[in-house]
């Protein structure tokens, strides 16, 4: 019998304390262009794990009502913008994502002309490639003419989601472009799988690397882009048939354990968490809005038990690969460090909360 709702809140409790408790520790020294220093971990950090981590912990406010999850959300904003915002790129368009959703629901007008701002400043500011895509440029590195899954998670949900919730059709229709881009020059055509990136110049995927990570954000950020906002029907239904493509090769690739491998059809990587908790939550809510079918709930729970296997007493998610760059070899990817990070606890948090959906107290389908 598989876990119930009662371990689960469990563990959610315990991956928000994890969470909220990530500290650098001086291991991953990464200046940024600018010259300052990088932090990827630090829950008081504005970059694209916290962003992604703050969403995770804004859509369990939304399932659980949790007041002191609000309060904590709203301090870390409020902190962060009293610090002063870093220069916009892809990355740190992260955390608008967040701040949308957290908009769209308590209509604070503090944070209004910020979104509306930035959303601008996405649009008229961020380099672009061939057809119009965004370049993946992101605070320590200048990647010219790259497509990365990644883009799609870090500023097409922020466009869809702020879109539809202030009415400006227009970036809704930015994010739909995004994800087509996106989706002819990193979608394979052979496996149904994503490669990591692409560039125009050369006209190749790198490595051809099918990254269980950034499959991860195509599976989860997909169905969160159909959630977000309302999509032009042929759009979604294109889009739809490349997710579905997607999840029908993932299925068999999912291991023993429930979970998915760092390069997921290469047997001799390691098995990775943060990947498994996307991809899990995917087919969960993938399965729950009628997309998919029992098989996609079947292996989202099965990789739910291995995400909450990988939950340590004090709510840190394990055997998470650390900011993955773009790899030109496999090895590559599978000499990434594992590292406790933001994106791992709120992708957990994302699995954890969309699975109260799908068992009972007993662990029973509900």
């Amino acid at each position: 019998m598989g876990p119930n709702a009662h371990d689960i809140r469990m563990g959610l409790d315990r991956l928000v304390g994890g969470m909220t408790g990530l500290k650098h520790d001086g291991r991953f020294v990464e200046p940024n262009l600018d010259g300052t220093a990088g932090d990827y971990i630090s829950f008081d950090s504005w970059e694209w794990p916290q962003g992604v981590g703050l969403y995770g912990l804004i859509r369990l406010w939304l399932f659980t009502g949790r007041g002191d999850l609000r309060q904590l959300i709203e301090g870390w904003y409020e902190a962060r913008l009293a610090a002063g915002l870093p220069e916009l790129n892809v990355n740190t368009t992260a955390p608008m994502l967040g701040l949308s959703v957290l908009w769209a629901k308590t209509g604070d007008p503090r944070w209004k002309p910020l979104l509306d701002d930035w959303a601008d400043r996405v649009i008229g500011e961020m380099g672009r490639t061939s057809e119009g895509g965004f370049e993946h440029h992101v605070s320590d590195k200048v990647n010219d003419n790259e497509l990365w899954d990644d883009t799609l998670y870090m500023v097409a949900l922020f466009l869809a989601s702020y879109g539809q919730a202030s009415g400006r059709r227009e970036l809704v229709d930015e994010a739909s472009r995004q994800f087509l881009v996106h989706a002819r020059y990193l979608a394979d055509t052979h496996s149904g799988l994503w490669f990591h990136g692409w560039t125009f110049d050369g006209r190749h995927n790198f490595a051809r690397a099918r990254w269980a990570r950034g499959n991860a954000w195509i599976t989860a950020g997909m169905l969160d882009f159909f959630d977000l906002a309302e999509i032009a029907v042929p759009v979604k239904q294109y889009l739809l048939g490349v997710l579905v493509t997607q999840v029908e090769a993932l299925l068999p690739l999912q291991t023993a354990s429930g979970a998915w491998r760092t390069l997921l059809d290469d047997a001799t990587s390691y098995e990775e968490i943060s990947a498994t908790a996307g991809i899990g939550y995917g087919l969960l809510k993938g399965y729950r809005l009628g997309y998919g079918t029992p098989a996609w709930r079947a292996a989202g729970l099965r990789a739910l038990e291995a995400v909450m296997r990988n939950i340590d007493e004090s709510g840190t998610v394990l055997n998470v690969s650390y900011g993955t760059r773009m790899g030109h070899d496999l090895q590559f990817y599978k000499d990434i460090p594992i590292q406790p990070t933001g994106y791992g606890q709120a992708l957990a948090i994302l699995c954890l909360s969309e699975a109260l959906h799908h068992v009972g107290e007993q662990g029973q389908a509900a």
